[in-house]
């Protein structure tokens, strides 16, 4: 049953890999993933924050559907070290960081752009514009009600991350939503520490 696992240990096994890297003390593939979740495949992105205020570091994720022992050991090295957004995670930030596992769920094709609830659903688009060149990105559950944007507001900033410029109104009909929910847990440096 899902709900007696402890998903703290995903970002204790999180920071033990970006620990071990930044330290080059000891080799990550000896780090021992949690037994509880061996087997389990989840798509998933890690989030690495910093500080009290959570200001992102760095965000990565897979929809892939694979087993997480492969997936969130891959997804800690990207998201500290190259999301393109951020220079590189330093030894010396580790103290301040925060780690967030989330690992999605519940998969549904949207009836229209709007057919998602702000907090629960994380949204995935697509879309063609006027020449067919394909657009795609995504928002975790939690981006919409953090940044306190509408629905609408929403989608707007979506397609700006998917890389297209024009209005939302030229491609509205033709956004393809996929909604999700997510499964997060948090932990900052120092609650790992205590682990």
């Amino acid at each position: 049953m899902e709900s007696i696992l402890d998903y703290s240990q995903l970002c204790k096994y999180c920071f033990q890999v970006l620990e071990t890297i930044l330290s080059g003390n000891g080799d990550i593939n000896k780090i021992s993933f949690p037994e509880q979740f061996k087997g389990k495949s989840y798509p998933l992105f890690v989030t690495w924050t910093t500080g009290k205020e959570k200001d992102l570091r760095g965000c990565v994720g897979t929809f892939a559907k694979d087993a997480l022992e492969k997936n969130l050991i891959r997804y800690t090295f990207i998201s500290a070290f190259k999301d393109s957004r951020f220079p590189p995670i330093s030894l010396g930030e580790i103290k301040n960081l925060n780690c967030e596992v989330s690992l999605l769920v519940e998969f549904e094709k949207a009836k229209n752009p709007e057919d998602w609830v702000i907090g629960t659903h994380g949204i995935d688009i697509d879309f063609k514009d006027q020449y067919g060149k394909s657009y795609s990105a995504t928002f975790l559950p939690e981006v919409a009600e953090e940044e306190k944007w509408d629905q609408k507001t929403t989608l707007q900033f979506l397609i700006r991350k998917a890389g297209y410029r024009g209005s939302l109104e030229s491609v509205y009909n033709n956004i393809q939503v996929t909604r999700y929910q997510s499964i997060k847990k948090t932990i900052s440096y120092d609650e790992y520490k205590k682990m």
